[in-house]
Parts: C-alpha cells; sequence; structure tokens
C-alpha cells in the first residue's frame, strides 16, 4: 500500500514515481545519465549541464541567468574572484559552478568542459593588450577550446562570432573574427557560430559609450549604419539551442532596423533631455593618431581599430532568428530603460521622449 505524499513532496511539485522520460543521457562519455525533476524554472533539475566561457563579459552574464533559470547547472570559468560573485546567485544551490580557468591552460579548459552537454564561447577582446591581442584570443584561443571540446565528446558547441566577421575587413578585429570561425569550424565540424550585431543593454559598450562620448561616434559625420541588438535577445537564442538540435551552421542574429550613429546620438538626447553634443567631427587621421597616443594609458580608452570599426557598415544580411525560436526588439522601447541614469534630478521622472522620426535606411 502506497502511503500518501508528504506535504514537503506535494509543496515541491515532485513526481512520486519516475518514467523513462525523466532520463536524460548524453552523448558525453564522460557523463552518466541524469534524471531531470522539480517544477519548470529555478529550483528545477533538467539533468543538462553547460559551460560558458566568456560568462563574466557583457552577454555571458545574461545567458547564465537563462541557462540557470531553466534548471540547467552551469560551469562559470573564471580569471578574477571578483568578476564571478554576482553569477553564484543566478541559480539554485549547487546549480552555479565556478572553475579557475586561464585561456593559455589547456589542462583547465579540459576541466571545465569534461561532463558538459553544451559548451559556448562567448571569449572575446574589443581592444588588445599586452596579454591578449586579438588573433590569441579570437583564433588560438577559440581554436584550442573547440577542440578539446571535439576530443572530450561534447555534443555541442556553440561559438559567438561577429556579423561584421570578414577575411577582407580594414578591422583587424573582424578579420580575426573571421579566421576564428575557419579554426573553430576545422576543430569542431559541428558547431554553431552565432554572428550577433553590436548588442545593447544595462552595461553595453554602445548606448552607455554614446553618452558619454559622443564626439567618437561622430566619427564618419555619424553616418555608419549599424544593427543594434538587446543583449536579452541573444541571450534567449543562445539559451534555446540547450533543446535544439546540433545546428553544424552559421546564424546571422542582426537587430531588427537599421540605424545610423547619428540617429542613436538623438535618440540618446532626447532620452536623456540633453541638447544634442556640439562636438565637431574629429578627421579620420586626427582620430587615429589620438587613440594611438592614448594607448600608454593604463585605463582602456579608444583604440586605432576601434576607430577604424566607426567607418564599416553592418552587414545588411538576413536574419537567421526564426531557427532559434526569437522574435528581436527595437531599440527604442529600451532606451529609456538603460540612459534614465544620465538624467538630470530635475528631468529623472519625466517619460521618454522620441526622435520625430526613424530615418529610412535600405
Amino acid at each position: 500500500m502506497l502511503s500518501a505524499p508528504s506535504k514537503i513532496q506535494r509543496l515541491a511539485g515532485r513526481p512520486l514515481r519516475r518514467g523513462y522520460h525523466d532520463i536524460v543521457t548524453s552523448k558525453n562519455p564522460n557523463k552518466q545519465p541524469a534524471i531531470q525533476y522539480g517544477p519548470p524554472g529555478r529550483s528545477a533539475i533538467s539533468g543538462q549541464v553547460a559551460t560558458v566561457f566568456g560568462c563574466t563579459g557583457f552577454l555571458g552574464r545574461y545567458l547564465v541567468a537563462k541557462l540557470a533559470k531553466a534548471g540547467t547547472q552551469v560551469v562559470v570559468p573564471f580569471r578574477d574572484e571578483e568578476e564571478k560573485r554576482h553569477l553564484k546567485v543566478m541559480g539554485d544551490l549547487g546549480q552555479i559552478v565556478p572553475m579557475e580557468w586561464d585561456l593559455r591552460n589547456e589542462q583547465q579548459t579540459a576541466e571545465c568542459l569534461r561532463h558538459s552537454d553544451v559548451v559556448y564561447n562567448l571569449v572575446g577582446r574589443n581592444y588588445e593588450t599586452k596579454n591578449f591581442d586579438f588573433d590569441s584570443v579570437h583564433v588560438t584561443g577559440a581554436k584550442s577550446i573547440a577542440h578539446i571540446a571535439q576530443e572530450s565528446g561534447v555534443s555541442k558547441f556553440i561559438h559567438v562570432s561577429h556579423l561584421n566577421a570578414s577575411l577582407d575587413s580594414t578591422s583587424e578585429f573582424y578579420r580575426s573574427k573571421a579566421q576564428g570561425e575557419i579554426e573553430v569550424r576545422e576543430a569542431f565540424s559541428d558547431a554553431t557560430i552565432i554572428r550577433p550585431a553590436p548588442m545593447f543593454g544595462y552595461e553595453d559598450r554602445l548606448l552607455n559609450n554614446m553618452a558619454v562620448w559622443p564626439i567618437w561616434w561622430k566619427l564618419n559625420h555619424a553616418q555608419t549604419k549599424i544593427r543594434p541588438v538587446h543583449v536579452m535577445d541573444v541571450a534567449q537564442a543562445l539559451n534555446n539551442f540547450v533543446q535544439l538540435p546540433v545546428l553544424a551552421q552559421t546564424l546571422n542574429l542582426p537587430g531588427p532596423s537599421t540605424v545610423t550613429h547619428e540617429y542613436l546620438l538623438d535618440l540618446i538626447a532626447a532620452m536623456t533631455c540633453r541638447p544634442p553634443s556640439r562636438a565637431p567631427t574629429v578627421p579620420k587621421a586626427i582620430a587615429l593618431a589620438l587613440s594611438k597616443a592614448s594607448q600608454s594609458i593604463w585605463w582602456p580608452t579608444l583604440s586605432p581599430d576601434e576607430v577604424e570599426r566607426r567607418y564599416i557598415d553592418d552587414s545588411q544580411v538576413q536574419g537567421d532568428w526564426d531557427v532559434v525560436g526569437v522574435t528581436p526588439e527595437d531599440v527604442e522601447p529600451y532606451a529609456i530603460t538603460y540612459l534614465r541614469r544620465y538624467r538630470s534630478a530635475e528631468h529623472y521622472p519625466l517619460p521618454p521622449v522620441f526622435p520625430e522620426s526613424r530615418p529610412v535606411i535600405n
């Protein structure tokens, strides 16, 4: 005779009996089958394990939060102890597993992913340093992670590149991203390569940088065309790969609209209740000279390659959002959320204000 379910079991919503559908198997030979249980959400255990390299970055923190909320156990490799502290509370007890990691240490890389079903490579550098240049991060580092993932029997490998990655680009950043895609594909033939456009969000280097340093976004007379995409949309797309089948292809994730730097500067001025910047347009030669001279300063400044990127329009390729099951959002509805902090106390409670009209760009 079966005893009545206890109050704890009823509250937890856990089934009293297990079925074959509760068993989660993995193609990874180093991982034993797991049993998923618990109600959908943060307190669930899906039986899946994911490793997110680059988890302490802008996109990484949102991806970790979405994975953990779905019940996925997340391994978070880190270099700095302070940079991973905020990730610990994103999942239930034992679901966030921090591990010290160095990109050049293959043994540590193998240890971080040997139990994982899905591996994400979000590692990247927006500017070069004396320890890590573009090639060592985007090419050599990406190839090393992909090769170790292949050797460890990982079933899904998702590599994040950039929408403008091209071997013919005038930007070394974009060239290294394109070369990294080639190396990853050779090391892990079934890898999925994601190419997001420039992302906006709370800690972005787009809207926040424009609000603080509008002069450096007036290069090219502020006519550079970009396709900004919400970081939450990209994170959701990456999170969906846990349930999607293996996709050995390259997917482009641009924003739904194409705008110019000039329009974004006007949008920021309207949202922050500030007059538009009257800063002059700096010629490219002078901007390159100033950026090279500033490289001797110890804190990050505008690098010469970033100056070059301010003159490159975003690729006008077709988006692949239908494949990942996400509908991207425009920047306008979320701009006030990320830009209200730049308002004065007098204007802080006012409703958002939008520019008169968005220019039509083909």
